[in-house]
């Protein structure tokens, strides 16, 4: 199971910081990912990092203002989430696959969190 958190209301400019904790399974090898979803959008993606932590994915959106990281000791991926703006308002997800491909796909992913919503007012 992927439990998500973090999620909250922030100024535009602001910083949130997203945890989603593993358990249940050992997850060791796949990629977790973080998706999004704004109402009347579709889902998507917006970082990935490997199991090892070596390899990460950014949207271009995102790109130099969001940081993906793992801490495999407590079983938990990151998303420090710098500089949010409006347009990043959304419920965010916690994704895994086992595939080891950081892939941009969200249909592609085995396992989900249950969302957590991040509001950026401006």
């Amino acid at each position: 199971q992927l439990q998500a958190s973090g999620g909250g209301l922030v100024q535009a400019g602001g910083s949130l910081r997203l945890s989603c904790a593993a358990s249940g399974r050992t997850f060791g090898s796949y990629v977790m990912a973080w998706f999004r979803q704004a109402p009347g959008k579709e889902r998507e993606f917006v970082a990935a990092i490997s199991w090892s932590g070596l390899r990460t994915r950014y949207a271009d959106s995102v790109k130099g203002r969001f940081t993906v990281s793992t801490d495999n000791v407590k079983n938990t991926r990151y998303l420090q989430m710098n500089s949010l703006k409006p347009e990043d308002t959304a419920v965010y997800y916690c994704a895994a696959r086992a595939d080891g491909t950081l892939g941009l796909d969200p249909r592609r992913y085995d396992y989900w969190g249950q969302g957590t919503q991040v509001t950026v007012s401006s």
